[in-house]
């Protein structure tokens, strides 16, 4: 912002300062020893509007400053409802998704659920997985126990259906299996995305997706395997460390908490639970951890 110069009074100031206005200058007006000063926001319009505040000075009473004037107050109120339109589309938005906790409810949290629940639904409820078969890490029928007909290679993700890294996290058996997964999803993602972003929280679930899927696979020994609860361990891990090594990220977790979903992983372990994606939970914990923990040096 910069002064162009000095009006001797204030109702010539005021109307110099609307003719600019409705020229598209943004200015002040202000009362100073001199005079009222001229201040003028854009420095890219400093020389136009000096010269036309010579020709003011030069004659102020001529109709096309006082006409322009006039026409200022009705801009002023028509830039004003403009301002109120926006701030209540703005309010609208970020109330789309009404606060579930503290943190709101985030929308990639809240797509990456209705994705999830979608898949469910169309393999009728977990019952027929077969039907989503186009999701799961590799082509292979969820009927056939007859032994390990699959290829290892992953030769569907060789040949371009780079997809597959991904998308079994979408995949889910049964009512408890996708009813919890999503209930840590809200908490934990919608978290993330409230302290930090909707960008980095896609970035930390196509990561740790894509490391969990493998380690499952390779580790586990089976493609018949999916669920959400990879990329929850990841986040949980994630939130866990870097909330502990940074506190003013804003994200933490209750000791207590990360107690009870230790020990859960533990049991997971044990098989008295059913078979579990064990090695997706594991490693999706050591990377949200390991992410957490680097992403905190920056702060520290």
């Amino acid at each position: 912002m910069r002064m162009i110069g000095h009006l001797a009074t204030e109702m010539s100031a005021r109307t110099f300062g609307d003719y600019l206005y409705v020229q598209g200058i943004e200015n002040r007006v202000e009362n100073q020893e001199d005079g009222w000063a001229i201040w003028v926001t854009d420095e890219d319009q400093l020389a136009g509007a000096a010269r036309l505040l010579e020709s003011f000075r030069a004659n102020p009473a001529d109709p096309r400053f006082q006409a322009k004037a006039r026409s200022a107050e009705n801009l002023r109120a028509e830039e004003e409802k403009r301002q109120e339109a926006y701030r209540k589309r703005l309010r609208d938005r970020r109330h789309l998704f009404r606060p579930l906790t503290a943190y709101g409810f985030g929308p990639l949290t809240f797509a990456l659920i209705v994705i999830s629940a979608i898949v469910f639904f169309v393999a009728k409820f977990g019952m027929e997985p077969q039907r989503v078969m186009a999701l799961a890490i590799t082509s292979y029928s969820f009927e056939d126990t007859s032994g390990p007909p699959w290829d290892s290679s992953l030769p569907e993700i060789r040949h371009g259906e780079v997809w597959r890294l991904i998308t079994p996290i979408f995949i889910h058996f049964h009512i408890l299996h996708i009813l919890f997964n999503m209930l840590w999803l809200r908490d934990l993602g919608s978290m993330i995305e409230g302290r930090q972003s909707s960008t980095y929280l896609l970035a930390l679930v196509l990561v740790i997706a894509a490391g969990s899927n493998l380690a499952q696979f390779y580790f586990g020994h089976a493609p018949n395997f999916g669920g959400m609860s990879g990329v929850v361990y990841g986040l949980l891990g994630y939130v866990w460390i870097r909330g502990k090594f940074d506190p003013a990220s804003g994200l933490f977790l209750h000791p207590s908490t990360v107690t009870m979903m230790l020990i859960w992983l533990v049991a997971c372990f044990t098989g008295i639970l059913g078979p579990i994606a064990n090695y997706a939970h594991l490693v999706g914990l050591m990377m949200g951890a390991a992410w957490g923990y680097l992403a905190s040096l920056r702060y520290r």
